[in-house]
């Protein structure tokens, strides 16, 4: 019972990297674009997460810094697929190489490597802490609240605003949004930035309040399961969140099973969410029963002299 409850009580500081990650894909890949860039932007939100709680000591203005440095660098990939219409799949793959590169130099030249930094204190929620199994649920730091009602604020806005639906509308048809006078260029390049910085803010949150450190490479693929679980949920954010539930239950386990005592090879413990991340990518290639959901045009560059 022990056990569970650990578990229980730290699977959300697993699953929000992977929720705001994969929300930050659907903003981006709901307006057509495809975005594979995600492991290199964390490990940017990560860096500068460090380096600005380093400077300030202020873990909100970290996470703020997080969200502008992916961003930033986001700005890049979307010039070279929005204006320069370079393939989305390499564009989103050089991206994590440069971001890998960039963050490994800095990281080491700037003295970041394995500096320790203060993060969040967590924030008890009265006497549901008391609770028997869940009780843990409800002893987490404030991101960790708040990550249900940012996506609750996405849905509302994709679904519920003007803008929200002209962002939709291009990433299904930029020809149609086009003609009906919707600047299709300028509404893939903001969906890019704002979606950049949300999975700028989960590569923060690894590195200010999971880990409290920098380490080169220290996403360890969490971007490119991002990436899967988005395929998974369909592009629906309601279902990414749940998605990230369960890949940060598998990551929480691991840990609590090791603690236990129970030994399990290092390698199998390694490859296991990944292992995971193919079988739900089979599974969701395989049922397809409510259809395809896939942006009609996603991954298609648009130039208005080609509008058919």
């Amino acid at each position: 019972m022990e056990l569970i409850a650990n578990w229980l009580g730290n699977m959300p500081d697993f699953a929000v990297p992977f929720a705001l990650a994969a929300l930050g894909l659907i903003i981006s890949e709901r307006a057509g674009v495809l975005s594979l860039g995600a492991e290199g932007l964390m490990l940017v939100g990560a860096l500068a997460g460090v380096g600005v709680q380093l400077a300030v000591h202020e873990p909100g203005i970290a996470l703020l810094g997080s969200m502008l440095a992916a961003a930033s660098v986001s700005i890049l990939f979307a010039v070279m697929v929005v204006w320069l219409r370079v393939n989305q799949v390499i564009a989103g793959l050089a991206l994590v190489f440069f971001c890998q590169g960039l963050t490994g130099l800095l990281g080491t030249l700037l003295g970041w490597t394995n500096q320790p930094v203060t993060g969040l204190d967590v924030l008890p929620l009265g006497p549901l802490v008391e609770l028997p199994l869940v009780g843990g649920l409800f002893r987490q730091n404030v991101v960790a609240y708040l990550t249900p009602l940012i996506f609750a604020l996405v849905v509302w806005y994709l679904h519920r605003t003007v803008s929200g639906l002209r962002l939709r509308a291009v990433g299904e048809n930029p020809q149609a949004a086009d003609a009906a006078g919707i600047p299709v260029l300028r509404t893939r390049f903001l969906a890019i930035l704002a979606g950049s910085a949300l999975i700028g803010l989960a590569g923060g949150y690894i590195a200010v309040l999971s880990t409290k450190l920098w380490i080169a490479g220290m996403t360890g693929g969490r971007g490119w399961i991002a990436v899967g679980l988005v395929i998974f949920a369909r592009w629906s954010p309601w279902r990414a969140l749940a998605g990230a539930l369960l890949f940060g239950g598998i990551e929480a386990l691991i840990p609590q099973l090791a603690a236990a005592g129970i030994s399990l090879p290092q390698y199998f413990v390694l490859m296991t969410p990944y292992v995971v991340t193919l079988g739900v990518m089979v599974w969701v290639a395989l049922a397809r029963r409510g259809g395809d959901e896939t942006p009609g045009a996603l991954g298609e560059p648009y130039l208005r002299e080609e509008r058919r």
